[in-house]
């Protein structure tokens, strides 16, 4: 989707996967091998005027040894950061921007520390590595909470309040070398076993979009950050409760493609490159639902209005996101009709 997004602007793209099945593959030029091979990052930024990323858990100490041999971007100072949870939770307090209680754990005793100072129910999660639900539990006794800590030992831990949210949102921006910032209407996104399933865009609560808004900026403006960067809010009674960042383009913006002026794909490339960004209004009350495990009889649904069929060209598998599908309409209860009808359709709750 990136490099789909940048060949309109002129641009060439080589990736470094760990496979050579993938998406990217399948529209560029291709390096195949892990994230901590050097030979290979050497390539890759000697023949790349810049580096970027579209997943947050690669190795950070692989990119250093490039040293100034490779302009990165976003920086490696916001990549750390939402790669450490507690790092994470340090960054919002520090600009003010609502969060979970939370203590880092690992040991028996620091939980029961932990436990103490922060209560139950609770979340386990290691502090590392962590993305779609994986490596987390929720604990609602003592009990639970050791045996989730034997099950998760060996990994830096974090234990933090469960949060009874209401539902959840999140935000995306852009922000280039020259400062300039733009923001995408807010999404609301809805969850199962730790995997997205459906955002709606824009979420039309206008004081939400603000505040969001505004700790999305808070952020961008500490690191001086160069790209898109994500946010995912908890909403309880009104209140926004930070969860986690992302710096990178992010599954809930995938709707921007068809449904905004400039999509986030363009916008990350245009921020990276220091050139002007687009614009993020929404064309439409847009809807994506991500399609899980495997495909679904596309014939089935390209016959409707203002729907978008996306296929990653991955094989089959549980849990994984194969594709998704945009739908766009005049009207939020429309499309939100439409959204619930497709998601029968491929068999999730509606």
């Amino acid at each position: 989707m990136m490099a789909l997004a940048g060949y309109p602007l002129g641009l060439d793209f080589l990736f470094l996967d760990r496979s050579g099945d993938t998406p990217a593959a399948q529209v560029a030029s291709s390096l195949v091998g892990e994230f901590t091979d050097q030979k290979l990052l050497r390539e890759l930024a000697h023949r790349s005027e810049v580096l970027t990323f579209d997943w947050e858990n690669v190795s950070i100490e692989s990119l250093r040894a490039l040293g100034r041999s490779a302009r990165i971007a976003p920086s490696l100072a916001a990549l750390a950061m939402s790669q450490d949870r507690i790092a994470e939770k340090k960054l919002f307090a520090k600009l003010g921007i609502p969060t979970t209680r939370h203590a880092a754990v690992d040991s028996s005793a620091s939980l029961e520390r932990a436990l103490r100072e922060v209560g139950l129910p609770g979340v386990i999660k290691t502090r590392r590595l962590g993305y779609d639900g994986k490596g987390q539990a929720v604990v609602r006794t003592r009990e639970e909470a050791h045996r989730a800590l034997d099950t998760l030992q060996g990994a830096p831990l974090i234990y933090e309040e469960f949060v009874p949210f209401d539902y959840e949102v999140s935000i995306i921006g852009a922000r280039n070398r020259q400062g300039e910032v733009v923001i995408y209407p807010l999404n609301r996104n809805l969850h199962r076993e730790g995997i997205l399933r459906l955002t709606r865009a824009p979420w039309g609560d206008t004081s939400l979009q603000r505040r969001a808004a505004s700790y999305l900026r808070r952020v961008l403006a500490h690191y001086r950050y160069e790209g898109v960067l994500n946010i995912e809010f908890f909403v309880r009674k009104g209140r926004l409760v930070a969860n986690e960042t992302a710096p990178r383009v992010h599954n809930s913006g995938h709707w921007t493609i068809e449904g905004a002026a400039t999509s986030q794909f363009e916008n990350h490339l245009r921020a990276i490159l220091g050139l002007p960004l687009g614009a993020t209004h929404a064309r439409g009350h847009a809807a994506m639902i991500n399609l899980i495990g495997e495909l679904p009889i596309r014939d089935r649904f390209l016959g409707e209005n203002e729907l978008h069929w996306h296929d990653y060209g991955k094989s089959p598998r549980a849990g994984r996101k194969v594709g998704h599908v945009t739908l766009i309409d005049a009207s939020a209860a429309a499309r939100d009709t439409r959204a619930r009808r497709i998601l029968r359709q491929i068999g999730e709750p509606g």
